[in-house]
């Protein structure tokens, strides 16, 4: 008489090639980005009902090149050798065959002080009132140089977003830049920036050795498309007023934009 056949252990094998399939598909949606519009102020921007999601950090804090990395486009984003240059909100548009399922968001660098007070305070308003108030943005994602940790630029925007992560915004910060760390280093940057994300998720990420490259890939595309979501919109904050950004939310340089 035959012993009846023991049940092969099909989720433990096929949990990698699932992730890793998530993560092809993940990256050839980014590879379809292209350039749909830039913007000196937010009225310039299009309405849309399609998920969005902002990149913002500081100017030197490898922004655009991440953005070159994710999408594996490299000039997508303007990068600079003298960061801060971009001075408008550019719109990446993302979808397959022509068609656009999701936006990324590229917000003008922040924390160069070599510009006139009239300047930063228009990138203080810029910045603040579209991280408030952009009705269709699923998420944010902060570039920060783990070599420095997040500075104090950082916690102040963690201020202007928190009320919307906590309304169920995703919230992400790369520590760009991780080839220059060592094992041990990276994991006590990476430690200490899970305490100070408020709730947001953390990735180590470095486009010289394409570390975290897919699983940031793979995060992207569930927020942009979350199960059973239907596309809609996060709501607005409760209150009608749009803030400005605190004292020391810098702008960029001042110089033509890009």
């Amino acid at each position: 008489m035959t012993s009846p056949s023991k049940p092969k252990p099909a989720a433990a094998k096929d949990s990698a090639p699932s992730a890793k399939s998530a993560a092809v598909t993940a990256l050839g949606w980014l590879h379809t980005a292209r350039f749909l519009t830039t913007a000196p102020q937010l009225h310039f921007l299009p309405e849309l009902d399609v998920p969005e999601i902002a990149f913002v950090g500081r100017s030197n804090a490898g922004k655009s090149t991440c953005i070159n990395t994710l999408t594996q486009q490299k000039q997508l984003a303007f990068a600079s050798k003298r960061p801060g240059r971009t001075q408008h909100i550019n719109l990446f548009a993302l979808g397959k065959q022509g068609a656009t399922d999701a936006v990324l968001t590229d917000l003008p660098g922040y924390g160069y002080a070599a510009v006139p007070k009239q300047d930063k305070i228009r990138w203080q308003q810029v910045m603040a009132n579209y991280l408030v108030s952009r009705s269709n943005l699923q998420g944010i994602v902060l570039m920060c140089d783990p070599r420095h940790g997040m500075t104090e630029l950082d916690e102040i925007l963690l201020d202007v977003i928190r009320p919307r992560v906590e309304e169920g915004l995703k919230f992400l910060v790369i520590l760009t830049k991780a080839d220059k760390l060592t094992r041990s280093e990276g994991a006590k940057a990476l430690s200490i920036a899970k305490l100070q994300a408020g709730g947001g998720q953390v990735r180590l990420f470095s486009a010289t050795k394409r570390t975290g490259l897919e699983d940031v890939a793979t995060l992207l595309w569930d927020w942009a498309h979350p199960a059973g979501a239907g596309g809609a919109s996060l709501p607005l904050p409760s209150t009608g007023a749009i803030p400005v950004a605190p004292e020391g939310l810098e702008g960029p340089e001042a110089s033509a934009p890009q």
